[in-house]
């Protein structure tokens, strides 16, 4: 499954139900603000690297770059384009988006 977060982990809490939720070799996909919990200093730097042990993230390329981020991408979450978010979709069979 490819769980898909685009709220800020500042102003909602989709991250952290889709981190309660998500099942061992699951991936998450951040997307839009979403992308900010993929950056070292941020408020949830501390759940993504915890949780990285047994899911596998993802954050797309083109909002980090849109917010000027993509220098601050927590190591071991990989950037991909919007073909590789097409990728993501196919290889991992059903998607949830956290609203």
């Amino acid at each position: 499954m490819l769980h898909i977060v685009n709220k800020s982990p500042t102003q909602a809490g989709s991250l952290a139900s889709c981190l309660r939720m998500a099942l061992p070799g699951q991936a998450v996909l951040l997307i839009e603000d979403g992308v900010y919990a993929a950056t070292t200093g941020s408020s949830s730097e501390a759940q993504v690297r915890a949780a990285a042990g047994k899911l596998k993230f993802y954050a797309l390329k083109p909002d980090l770059e849109a917010r000027g981020m993509t220098a601050r991408a927590i190591e071991g979450v990989t950037l991909v384009d919007y073909g590789g978010f097409v990728d993501l979709v196919a290889e991992h069979g059903p998607s949830n988006s956290w609203l």
